[in-house]
């Protein structure tokens, strides 16, 4: 069990803040594809602004810079997380219109709840490994359940 501490208080409306910029981008980019009559550029367009604000932050970030040499050591799969948000952005401007937003929601949570104790259980990517109990089994059926009941509109 997860002890209450003043870092714990600080990172959980964060953490929350989340879910909350996720909702609003997968609306706003629907809204997107709209005007651009295509999910993939909508995710191109989101894509090329949220790489602007990236470059600014990191222009103003006081940690250094890693070379081309240190670039270049990468593990091949590191880079795959621009993939996967190719992936998760450009199909959830897809698919969240068909689903609404609350169905959309609770299947991503649904499908990271599940990957998430498969990953902890068996420790991959360098993760501690966190066996997988009852408590968390249930948890993530409860809220597959709580997807099915979403589905009755």
């Amino acid at each position: 069990m997860m002890k209450i501490s003043s870092q714990l208080l600080f990172i959980l409306p964060l953490t929350l803040g989340i879910g909350i910029a996720m909702a609003f981008q997968t609306a706003i980019n629907t809204q997107l594809r709209e005007y651009l009559n295509s999910p993939l550029q909508a995710a191109l367009l989101s894509f090329l602004i949220g790489t602007i604000v990236l470059a600014l932050l990191v222009c103003f970030q006081s940690a250094s810079k890693p070379s081309l040499s240190e670039i270049s050591q990468i593990p091949w799969f590191l880079w795959l997380g621009g993939f996967l948000g190719v992936y998760a952005i450009s199909l959830s401007i897809y698919t969240a219109p068909k689903l609404g937003l609350l169905t959309f929601s609770g299947l991503v949570i649904f499908g990271q709840l599940v990957i998430s104790m498969f990953i902890d259980h068996f420790g991959w990517l360098g993760t501690e490994k966190t066996p997988i109990n009852w408590q968390r089994l249930l948890g993530s059926i409860v809220i597959f359940i709580g997807v099915l009941l979403t589905l009755q509109r």
